[in-house]
């Protein structure tokens, strides 16, 4: 390890067998150059995990080798002492071009670094990868070997493996294009293995990263409370007069509002992926995902939110009221449609209304004269759950997108009796969906003292719910789009 105790481990192997992307996802970082043309990477390139201002581990990327059998040649006649041979490989070669790459390779490993050994596994093993093997293991530094491989090209990992065990500490199967936070952190538990003088230094970066993933989950169902709180009391209105076309108005005030509520989940949206560290690249959604569709689209409704039972039985686990809310502030100037007053069964007929009935406009008379029209605040209960959908299969789509992917491979179509219902709300057990209605009502009235309360169960709420996403391999929110 090196001096400053900080662990650092070079990313090793052949060109264009995936090295970088291997670093890119290890260090959550998207800044990595990532190219399909071997020997893009000349130079040795490290990328620190930074937690707290603080740096817990190193990553750094390598050129690949240049001249593995004469530098296995060298190394074999090499007679002095084991823990200086890289140092001692360097300065025999520098200046040479034919070692140019392998020379900058050993950099890190000559000042302590650890050792990640890449392969891509979708092809078989050759002469020239067993000739780099015995030349990092008798570097003698800590080790770990990664088979950087598809499922659909696993047909050689038998085989690197038997070979891997003959050279190295700790062996693992890693899509860095596809690996979630379970996979990363079972990636740094092995390396706990490859020598017990890193151990105490490798637990405290996992412990450090456990937090830190607690922390952004937080910080995400503080997002999302706040994207439904906006979201659930946001209203736009105007003023006119007789010369004003009422019907152009209205359309106008719709797509206002409309547009609003469509900005404030952008707004949001974009928030969580900076909070896990999606920068420089946008993150494509799969293509079978439903938030390609709009939020008032009526196949966001088809998909999200709960069924016409759940909704009936979530308005009676919220109590009565939440069938009927009326927002009293606005003096009943909101969605008059879903103001019902039948109890649970007003609740449910509100629900039902879907996405083409949540832009009603009311037309009342002004106090002091003149007319004002008013669109919102939102008044159906199913639009809450469908935002917060949105938000969880957001959520689930970033965590799972691995810095090291460039692209999106086609997404297998899921069978039909998989997409009754998309998302996370319709999964929920009675009391989930009752501490949500009550969320609900409690943000949906300006004077209710209970929100502080409410907010803080529906924070906790979600956050056990990101953390359930975390651990599920799950694709939440795909749905056929061209049916």
């Amino acid at each position: 390890m090196k001096r400053d105790s900080v662990p650092e481990f070079a990313i090793v192997g052949h060109p264009n067998e995936g090295k970088s992307s291997v670093v890119s996802t290890l260090a959550e970082d998207d800044s990595v150059r990532i190219s399909p043309t071997p020997g893009e990477t000349i130079e040795c390139q490290t990328f620190p995990v930074t937690i707290d201002g603080r740096e817990i581990i190193r990553f750094t990327d390598t050129p690949g080798f240049q001249n593995p059998r004469r530098t296995l040649e060298w190394m074999r006649g090499y007679d002095g002492p084991d823990d200086t041979m890289a140092a001692a490989f360097r300065e025999s070669h520098a200046g040479d071009p034919d070692f140019q790459d392998d020379v900058e390779l050993f950099r890190p490993i000559a000042q302590g670094a650890g050792i990640i050994y890449v392969v891509d596994g979708s092809r078989p093993l050759r002469g020239v990868d067993t000739a780099e093997m015995e030349i990092l293991r008798l570097t003698g530094r800590p080790r770990m070997a990664i088979i950087n491989c598809k499922e659909t090209e696993a047909g050689y990992i038998e085989q690197w493996k038997a070979e891997f065990r003959k050279h190295f500490n700790a062996v693992r199967v890693f899509n860095a294009h596809k690996a979630t936070y379970a996979e990363r952190i079972s990636l740094l538990e092995n390396l706990k293995s490859i020598d017990q003088d890193w151990q105490p230094a490798l637990e405290a970066v996992i412990a450090a990263f456990k937090q830190d993933w607690a922390y952004r989950n937080a910080q995400t169902s503080e997002i999302i409370c706040t994207l439904l709180e906006s979201c659930l009391t946001h209203s736009v209105s105007r003023n006119f007069t007789d010369k004003t076309d009422e019907a152009a108005a209205k359309k106008a005030l719709k797509e206002r509002f409309n547009q609003d509520i469509a900005q404030m989940e952008q707004d949001a949206h974009r928030k969580i992926r900076r909070l896990f560290k999606h920068n420089i690249f946008n993150v494509d959604l799969p293509p079978q995902s439903i938030l390609h569709e709009d939020l008032f689209n009526d196949r966001t409704w088809q998909f999200l939110g709960l069924t016409p039972r759940q909704l009936i039985t979530a308005a009676g686990l919220g109590g009565a009221a939440v069938g009927a809310l009326v927002d009293i502030a606005a003096h009943g100037l909101t969605f008059g449609v879903f103001s019902a007053i039948g109890g649970v069964v007003g609740a449910g007929w509100a629900a039902f209304g879907g996405a083409e009935q949540l832009a009603k406009a009311k037309v009342v008379g002004m106090h002091l004269g003149g007319t004002q029209i008013q669109v919102g605040p939102m008044g159906n209960i199913q639009f809450f759950y469908i935002l917060l959908d949105r938000a969880l299969i957001f959520y689930s789509h970033i965590i799972n997108w691995a810095h090291g992917r460039r692209g999106l491979p086609a997404a297998a179509k899921p069978h039909a009796k998989d997409v009754a219902k998309a998302g996370f709300a319709t999964e929920w057990d009675d009391a989930s969906k009752s501490l949500s209605a009550a969320f609900f009502k409690a943000a949906k009235s300006e004077d209710d003292s209970r929100l502080p309360d409410r907010r803080k169960e529906m924070k906790r709420f979600i956050v056990e719910t990101l953390n359930r996403i975390s651990r599920s391999e799950r694709p939440y929110g795909l749905v056929f789009r061209n049916e």
